[in-house]
């Protein structure tokens, strides 16, 4: 299928021929079907989306209550949990459903991520049977509202602080869950200002005056619409954005809970005080526990990647509608997306998102076989957690670059609230801190490439993860990422000796592979010697850690970016010829080569990039870009965004 105003690229290139259903087939893979349903859903409810600017903020909650349970309805919410209580019983289903959903209004989707991700999750996950009974059937059918709460003012993404306190009563049985003081209230809790009933609430046990850690508990918030005794719960009003989730702050004023309020998936009380748990160190246990709340940080990922692809979809559009100055004097005015500037700024940016659509199966298949039990053991949950941690960064910086990029693209119409720009704006940027602040998520990801993700990490406080890090782990990562070994496994993929990287084709993916592969391997060997470097001389292990930090970051974006681009190497290897094939080998490429552009002043820093080389790497992306082209609307098209969500009147007709 041909696209609308396709240019002429280079001379003597042929243009691949896409199938945009046969295209959308590819990147919906096997929840096809599920993601129908959301696009179906989402067409239904399209109006939700004017709705946010025309309703004042108490009605919009309202309407987007009922949106959510409308679609809980239909099945759509509640794919990752068991048949048994309405569910689907397919994890991975559920995370492309919130991926699909991200195309509607993002209020809708957090809503749906707040009910059925992380306070449904959290029951399923951390509770038990007598939990699952009593709560789950109403979750999944959208009857029993509740929140997460976990966040705290004082303690962000340091949950292992968090000051509200559950201790135990052994005379009555019950917990007592105190806030003790304002540093401790629970905050920006979504549900919690409006309509959930009850909480899941994470709080420091206390047993027979002994500290047990963090644990998780359920607690009522409202009874019969009115807020429970002990419980007291503020607004916290307006928002950047996403004002149609209502959150709020919680104070508990010795709530009393009963003892099987406790969710005891990994520890429990006994009647009589007694504190039993089958994982004997509380590091390990607390690790354990959060772990299995590592779907939500799959799902935000998959979030922001579909923020992007309505933000590309729309701009690209209006790239082939909106036209301005004659290229020359014998012809009309020319469409944007013909002028080389406004493919530079737009092409790249669609290679990346497929990239990371692509990426996104990765993890999203990890996740359902970790959580199904296929592949579940302690390395196979350290590698998802670290993926999951590092794409969630990835894709919502994506996001919010994608978001800005393509409003200016769309010059003063893209300004106007109704061609959907001041909504991706302002309800996508806090993706880039909720589910775990970026720059923290990509500490983590840093710390498993220096340990190999070692179950000893778990068994650590965080002065003593350091000294690990910092320690034999350092000394392994030294050695197995020495120059001289990471160049001999250079050469063994590519001619050339010393001069790999000047003489492979800029187009082979073993090029592209080797020189991410090069730059990962590099920083994480040099992380390592500057570490044992500190701890030689006898500093402090916190702060020789604390100031290494922007090679930690480097090094975790590096890692994430290879891992993209063999994502995205073996999805190309794996199609069968055809347009399809061609088409997404062209973004590939792209990908790969504007990845190493923009990163290139530290190629040539370490050797491996000439000027000469930096410049027809510069050249090639240009010709990719012309090459890409013709088909950018086929490309946006393929993500099968339904045309009542993708609104923009003024911008895609």
């Amino acid at each position: 299928m041909a696209s609308e105003n396709a240019s002429t690229p280079a001379t003597g290139y042929l243009r691949p021929e896409i199938d945009v259903s046969t295209l959308t087939e590819v990147l919906d893979g096997e929840y096809a079907g599920i993601r129908d349903l959301v696009r179906t859903n989402l067409a239904k409810h399209a109006s939700v989306l004017e709705e946010a600017d025309e309703l004042g903020i108490d009605a919009f909650r309202e309407r987007v209550r009922e949106v959510v349970v409308d679609m809980a309805s239909t099945g759509q919410t509640g794919m990752g949990f068991p048949a048994a209580y309405g569910g689907g019983g397919d994890v991975g289903a559920s995370i492309a459903a919130f991926e699909t959903l991200a195309f509607g209004d993002l209020s809708v989707l957090v809503k749906v991520g707040v009910q059925f991700g992380l306070f449904g999750g959290a029951v399923l996950q951390l509770g038990t049977g007598r939990h699952h009974e009593a709560y789950l059937a109403d979750i999944v059918g959208g009857r029993l509202m509740g929140c997460f709460a976990m966040t705290e003012t004082g303690h962000g993404s340091n949950v292992q602080a968090l000051g509200t306190v559950a201790a135990y009563d052994v005379a009555s049985r019950e917990f007592v869950i105190t806030t003790p003081d304002d540093q401790a209230r629970k905050d920006y809790i979504g549900n919690a200002a409006r309509h959930a009933e009850l909480a899941v609430v994470f709080a420091q046990l206390e047993v027979g005056g002994r500290s047990r850690g963090v644990h998780a508990f359920v607690v009522p918030l409202r009874i019969d619409g009115a807020t429970a005794p002990g419980v007291r719960i503020e607004d916290d009003g307006r928002k950047m954005g996403l004002n149609g989730v209502d959150n709020g702050r919680i104070w508990f004023d010795g709530v009393r809970v009963p003892r099987e309020a406790l969710l005891n998936r990994f520890a429990d009380v006994s009647a009589e005080g007694v504190y039993e748990s089958a994982i004997d160190n509380p590091n390990r246990r607390f690790f354990t526990m959060l772990g299995t709340l590592v779907q939500g940080r799959v799902s935000i990922a998959g979030a922001g990647v579909g923020v992007a692809k309505v933000a590309l979809a729309i701009a690209t559009k209006y790239a082939v509608r909106r036209r301005q100055f004659e290229a020359a004097a014998d012809t009309g005015e020319q469409v944007l997306l013909d002028y080389g500037l406004h493919q530079r700024r737009l092409l790249p940016l669609i290679a990346r998102t497929y990239a990371l659509h692509l990426a996104q199966d990765g993890v999203r298949t990890q996740l359902h076989e970790v959580f199904s039990g296929i592949d579940d053991d302690a390395q196979a949950r350290r590698r998802l957690e670290s993926r999951a941690a590092g794409l969630k960064a990835l894709a919502t910086w994506h996001a919010t670059r994608v978001v800005q990029e393509c409003r200016e693209a769309c010059g003063g119409a893209g300004y106007l609230a109704v061609n959907r720009f001041a909504a991706l704006k302002g309800d996508s940027d806090v993706f880039t801190t909720f589910e775990g602040d970026n720059h923290v998520l990509l500490q983590l990801v840093a710390k498993g490439l220096l340990t190999d993700h070692a179950s000893e990490f778990e068994d650590l406080d965080q002065l003593g993860m350091v000294r690990y890090v910092t320690g034999l782990a350092v000394e392994t990562v030294i050695e197995r990422t020495s120059a001289h070994k990471l160049l001999e496994r250079v050469r063994d993929l590519l001619p050339g000796g010393d001069e790999w990287d000047r003489e492979a084709g800029l187009l082979d993916s073993e090029y592209q592979l080797a020189m991410v592969r090069f730059r990962e391997e590099h920083m994480l060997a040099g992380l390592a010697r500057r570490i044992k470097r500190g701890i030689d001389q006898k500093r402090d292990p916190g702060a020789v850690f604390s100031q290494v930090q922007d090679h930690v970051i480097a090094l975790a974006r590096a890692h994430v970016e290879r891992l993209v681009t063999e994502s995205f190497v073996d999805k190309v290897r794996a199609l069968p010829e055809g347009g399809e094939k061609e088409a997404l080998g062209l973004l590939c490429d792209l990908f790969a080569l504007s990845t190493i552009e923009a990163d290139r002043a530290w190629f040539m820093e370490h050797g491996r990039l000439t000027v000469q080389r930096s410049k027809a790497i510069s050249r090639e992306v240009n010709d990719l870009c012309r090459k890409v082209r013709p088909l950018a609307v086929d490309l946006v098209d393929a993500w099968g965004i339904p045309s009542a969500v993708l609104r923009a009147p003024d911008l895609v007709g």
